[in-house]
């Protein structure tokens, strides 16, 4: 059997257990009897994801500490691919069980609704991560095609792929000559690296998700926004409502909550902050990277609270003012440096990337040159990323008249014809 045929047989199986034991717990009246239903879909979906996400991670480290206590002991590695989107369709499958084991949610009765919410296309391998009360219900109702709904699907799915292609696949090819090698680099040169990465994970996420969206809309589904120009956040708090939306949101509903919120003691509610954010960084990789990249971002958000709890001053500023432009690009270079840890493949290659950072002052025996016409590119996606503050791009361009609306069709096409990044990068969120 090939890897793909088993990976459908995984899909179909976690299906399978979900929907039995939401129907179970539903029609049971035993609290006991519906808490081991929960655990029963819990621990078959989170044990899928650790086997094939965490496995070779955990047993790296239990190697690594039988080997510092002298036990010869030495546990084999499993060899095998991640399946696609089994992070992303896990948790929408577990937000299911755990809303129908509260009462907030009904079981779904008809298996064939119930696969289409966990197997939907355009969100199945990178999200967003939808909710089954709003997305099951527009499966059951019938679609007219609409012009409308055409218009705007084609036109997010045309910026999707303008900021994929033009954007973020030749921007990769920048940020891999600097990660490959830093010490090549001056300083000023490894921060524009750092730079262009956020930009370069932005719009290639920020792309899947509205051509995800535009997918749907063509269909007559709405999905929710997954991004909100979110480095014009005034701090990390507000960047976390603006990206990658449809998991912050789940971390909030089904782990902060749970864990008591904010209404608990001061010192509880720092250690939930801090396990929402460590928890975010190992639901992106197992790797002590991503683990040290979430826990950065929860100290920053701590650090930031506590500041302006004291001083409250970010109150003070609207939108577009002096003071929101500062705090934005505070924000954004708070964001670029922790990304470091994303970006690298190790730990020890994070730190080198910061060393060199400050050693590598006037030295540049290579230059990282940016091409003029992604400059000009990169320059236009800033500026319709400001423009769009709080708003998506296709209720932005049905404002306007037919004649700028197709001269902005005809060049986003240009765009993606001629200047579409040589090499194919795939989507950077395929891997989680």
């Amino acid at each position: 059997m090939s890897w793909k045929v088993e990976y459908i047989f995984l899909i179909a199986f976690s299906t399978l257990v979900d929907y039995t034991t939401g129907i179970l717990m539903e029609r049971s009246e035993r609290k006991k009897t519906r808490q081991l239903l929960l655990f029963l879909s819990l621990s078959t979906n989170l044990g899928l994801l650790f086997f094939f996400k965490y496995f070779n991670f955990a047993v790296d480290n239990l190697n690594l500490v039988f080997d510092q206590i002298g036990i010869q002991q030495d546990i084999p590695l499993m060899n095998f691919l991640l399946p696609v989107g089994i992070s992303f369709y896990t948790f929408q499958t577990l937000s299911y069980s755990i809303d129908v084991y509260f009462g907030r949610q009904k079981a779904e009765k008809h298996l064939g609704y119930f696969a289409l919410y966990v197997s939907f296309f355009p969100q199945l391998v990178a999200g967003p991560i939808e909710r089954f009360s709003r997305l099951t219900p527009q499966f059951k109702i019938k679609h007219a095609f609409t012009y409308d709904n055409l218009a705007n699907g084609l036109r997010l799915i045309l910026y999707g792929l303008f900021i994929k292609m033009v954007i973020a696949d030749n921007l990769a090819a920048l940020v891999d000559e600097v990660y490959a090698a830093p010490e090549n680099y001056s300083s000023l040169d490894i921060f524009k690296g750092l730079m262009i990465y956020s930009f370069q994970i932005y719009s290639d996420f920020y792309g899947y998700s509205i051509i995800a969206i535009g997918s749907a809309q063509l269909m007559g589904i709405k999905l929710m926004d997954n991004f909100r120009t979110p480095y014009l956040a005034k701090n990390i708090a507000e960047f976390w409502q603006r990206w990658h939306i449809s998991l912050s949101t789940w971390f909030r509903d089904y782990l902060y909550f749970p864990l008591g919120g904010n209404r608990v003691a001061k010192q509880r509610w720092i250690f939930n902050i801090f396990t929402v954010f460590v928890v975010s960084g190992l639901w992106h990789g197992a790797s002590w990277t991503f683990l040290i990249w979430g826990a950065l971002f929860g100290v920053v958000y701590l650090i930031e609270y506590l500041f302006n709890k004291t001083f409250k001053i970010e109150k003070e500023f609207k939108p577009y003012s002096i003071g929101h432009i500062l705090l934005a690009i505070k924000t954004f270079l708070i964001v670029t440096l922790i990304w470091v840890f994303f970006r690298s493949e190790s730990f020890e290659s994070a730190i080198n990337i910061f060393r060199l950072l400050f050693e590598n002052i006037g030295i540049s025996p290579a230059e990282l040159v940016i091409p003029n016409y992604l400059i000009l590119f990169f320059s236009l996606f800033i500026i319709s990323d400001i423009l769009l503050y709080n708003q998506r791009f296709d209720k932005w361009l049905s404002n306007f008249p037919v004649i700028g609306r197709w001269t902005i069709y005809s060049f986003l096409m240009f765009a993606i014809i001629v200047f579409a990044g040589v090499e194919n990068f795939p989507f950077i969120y395929f891997q989680f």
